[in-house]
């Protein structure tokens, strides 16, 4: 638990991961940790940020709960992880959205209650382009919240995955443990219900 307080001191830090110069890259501390439990602390250190950034958004104030325990899974497991399958980042990615599992009816409840609540602030749109990844949770629309819980969680965690942890579809197949082409499919369908959520805003706001 002590690495755990010890990442959550770095919660506040911009998002990121890339080692600092001269330090050793993430598989190998991994590696290194399984006869030296310490070298897994910069791990924590590099990536906490993100990976509470990504359980704030799509679980609020629980989050800090998660990313304890996504670390703690990832310690117990580090002697599982396999560098040549997934890097380090997109791997605590996986372990988190496989805890989020576990509390998909607060999830939806948090999505539900942006939709209802009128005083949210305006959005960004849920992006349909590959080009354009990324979304802050924090000016939910209201017709996005909808539609993110109206998704099934299958669907949401493709989607969540691409557009707020900016895994690419290969990472996303390797840390969910399905295909590529599982991961298109997915990604499609639940951009079409967003889109379609967000279409009727735009059709509903056009001047008569």
């Amino acid at each position: 638990m002590t690495i755990v307080r010890r990442a959550a001191a770095h919660l506040d830090a911009p998002p990121g991961g890339a080692p600092p110069d001269g330090h050793p890259p993430d598989h190998v501390l991994v590696a290194e940790s399984v006869a030296v439990p310490e070298r897994f602390t910069p791990l924590f250190e590099r990536h906490a940020a993100a990976v509470h950034h990504y359980l704030a958004r799509r679980i609020g104030p629980v989050a800090e709960d998660l990313l304890a325990e996504t670390f703690l899974v990832a310690f117990r497991e580090r002697h599982r992880y396999r560098p040549e399958r997934v890097d380090v980042r997109p791997w605590l990615f996986g372990i988190a959205t496989n805890l989020l599992r576990q509390h998909v009816r607060q999830e939806k409840r948090r999505y539900r209650a942006l939709a209802r609540d009128a005083a949210e602030p305006a959005v960004q749109a849920l992006p349909t382009d590959e080009a354009a990844e990324r979304v802050d949770a924090r000016s939910l629309r209201r017709e996005l919240a909808a539609a993110l819980a109206a998704l099934h969680r299958r669907d949401r965690d493709v989607l969540l995955l691409a557009a707020w942890a900016d895994l690419s579809y290969p990472e996303i197949a390797a840390v969910l443990e399905i295909p590529v082409g599982t991961v298109r499919s997915r990604l499609n369908r639940a951009r079409r219900i967003t889109r379609a959520a967000l279409s009727v805003r735009t059709t509903a706001e056009e001047p008569s």
